[in-house]
């Protein structure tokens, strides 16, 4: 092969290389060499003898591509059409049937979180799904909250109120909703239903004693006494003649089952509401059924046909099972999806609470910028179209999904895009003291580009504004920069204390002319002290930066975009400060 011959070949690779790492990147949030090199070299067998320079050129390539910003990673994106490829895919798809409708009259779906603590991404994910397909089947859509158990998963207060706000923010309305420790009757009647039958027994073994006998495959002692004997135990438990730990009522399945889990398991226990009252109910019940029971009873009560739950429930639905042959009833339809993860982000409700309990100065409330509640990404500045496109896009998948923050930032982007405001803000500032330009010098400025969202006027009475020392440490004396949308200055002398200039031009055509930076600007008049906010490892960092008066004028909530910085969402507006949270680029 000549020279020129593997010199075009190099090319061919680099290109290839570069599409499939940028697409790995979009996919993981960092690009691997052994899965885009895997894919090199599966599409160009022919040149298996370059394998060694080919292997040097993915090991580049990768380290290119994962140094990107990410408006650049979406550039290259948008140039090789993987951004389009994947849209496409998702709007010609749409989410797969469901199962057996036609065997139901009406689809009837629910979202069931645990008001423990506000939802994350991973319960949106199952409630964004059950909605979308119980309005598809023109169905109907329950919200019910699980709270039965007032001690392990104590639920909170206020976690009733945040679920429906996330839920609603989500575009996520529920058609009835019901909160379980207000149906404890229908639990107790469906209890009594079970012991009458012989299906149900109170066990009143210590926890360790039945465990051993569970193991071994063995019936506890109280398991065949007669029906009767049970019912009267189960009154005793009512009026509190049993204490914590003392009884439980148990389910009778196959002690032979493989999995010792399903052997008899617990559908009703004891809590000690004194100590740990409920925050619905009070100390008004004191036996509690546990999630299956409750669960498997609600759903057929309400009429549930079909459920769509993460595959971790799959023991779930086996345990549920037994209910509803000993009852006669037909069990809806199971649909399990996969987990999904939040790359940079913290999912886990059981962390989190542990660390604001431990540690509640070190973060922002359940709506920390850190955290993947709804809560915490809508404080991030990421709206509800996003997360909707993007659980959309996963649909029923059972496999897990791990998504990078580079695609919720690519995807918010084109959703925020066109309704953000630009606005000026400026990190890292240093004063430009600018001689030989007339004043006062007033500036209307539109907010957006191509949208119309209305004008600022900023007017300029001192010859002085800042700008970032970023875009200013390396340039050289005699350097022409313009200010965006106000004139052209040519750099006389730059220090971290202060930059001398002298006014160049007014126009556009001739800063492009001489290829002028063009750089976002403050007036040192009339400006905002600004923090900005941003998340790096899981880490809170603050940027001291200054913004324009303009900002004052705008709601706490609204996202922008900061010009050369990138989107961010405005947290809060005091006086002369500003607290915004970055987003993304």
């Amino acid at each position: 092969m000549s020279t020129d011959s593997i010199d075009a070949v190099k090319q061919i690779i680099e290109r290839t290389a570069l599409k499939y790492a940028v697409e790995n990147r979009m996919k993981y949030g960092e690009a691997k060499q052994g899965p885009v090199l895997n894919k090199v070299l599966g599409e160009y067998r022919q040149f298996k003898s370059m394998a060694r320079d080919i292997a040097k050129i993915v090991e580049e390539t990768i380290k290119y591509v994962n140094s990107l910003s990410a408006s650049e990673l979406q550039d290259l994106a948008e140039k090789f059409g993987l951004l389009e490829r994947k849209e496409t895919k998702k709007e010609g798809r749409g989410l797969p049937p469901l199962p057996n409708v036609e065997q139901w009259g009406v689809v009837i779906t629910r979202f069931a979180p645990n008001p423990d603590f506000p939802i994350h991404l991973g319960n949106a994910r199952a409630a964004i799904l059950s909605h979308e397909y119980a309005r598809m089947y023109k169905g109907k859509f329950v919200l019910r909250f699980e709270d039965t158990d007032p001690r392990i998963k104590r639920p909170l207060t206020f976690s009733y109120r945040i679920v429906e706000e996330d839920l609603l923010w989500l575009g996520v309305k529920w058609d009835e909703e019901y909160v379980q420790s207000m149906r404890m009757e229908k639990y107790y009647e469906v209890a009594r239903k079970l012991i009458e039958l012989g299906y149900a027994y109170v066990d009143l073994c210590r926890s360790i004693v039945f465990r051993e006998l569970r193991n071994a495959g063995k019936a506890c002692p109280h398991r065949d006494l007669d029906s009767s004997k049970h019912m009267e135990l189960f009154e005793k438990i009512l009026l509190g003649e049993f204490g914590e730990g003392e009884a439980v009522i148990r389910l009778k399945t196959d002690l032979n089952h493989p999995d010792p889990a399903i052997r008899d398991w617990v559908m009703m226990r004891i809590i000690d509401v004194e100590k740990y009252p409920h925050p619905v109910v009070g100390d008004r019940y004191r036996l509690w059924p546990t999630y299956n029971f409750a669960a498997a009873i609600d759903d057929h009560f309400m009429g549930v046909t079909h459920i769509l739950r993460g595959k971790e429930h799959a023991l779930n639905t086996l345990k549920q099972l037994f209910i509803y042959k000993y009852l006669g009833w037909k069990y809806p339809e199971v649909v399990n999806f996969g987990r999904v993860g939040l790359e940079g982000l913290i999912l886990s409700k059981s962390w989190i609470k542990g660390k604001l309990r431990e540690s509640p100065g070190k973060f922002m409330g359940f709506d920390d910028i850190r955290f993947a509640t709804i809560s915490g990404l809508r404080r991030r500045g990421i709206l509800p179209e996003t997360i909707r496109e993007i659980i959309l896009s996963l649909g029923l998948s059972p496999a897990d999904a791990r998504i990078s923050w580079v695609n919720v930032a690519a995807v918010n982007r084109k959703n925020v895009d066109p309704v953000a405001k630009r606005v000026f803000v400026v990190c890292n500032p240093v004063k430009v003291r600018i001689s030989g330009v007339d004043l006062p010098k007033e500036v209307e400025i539109s907010y957006h580009p191509s949208k119309n969202l209305g004008k600022r006027r900023i007017t300029l009475t001192r010859p002085e504004v800042f700008i970032s020392y970023y875009d200013i440490e390396e340039v050289k004396p005699g350097t022409v920069i313009r200010l965006m949308e106000l004139f052209n200055m040519e750099i006389k002398h730059v220090s971290k204390e202060i930059v001398e200039a002298i006014y160049h031009s007014a126009g556009l055509d001739e800063a492009k002319k001489l290829g002028a930076q063009i750089i976002q600007w403050v007036a040192c008049e009339n400006n905002l002290k600004a923090e900005v906010l941003k998340v790096e490892n899981l880490k809170l960092r603050k940027e001291y930066c200054v913004a324009e008066r303009g900002l004052v004028e705008m709601e706490r909530g609204e996202i922008v975009q900061m010009v050369r910085i990138g989107f961010g969402r405005i947290d809060k507006i005091t006086g002369s400060k500003a607290v915004i949270v970055y987003a993304h680029e």
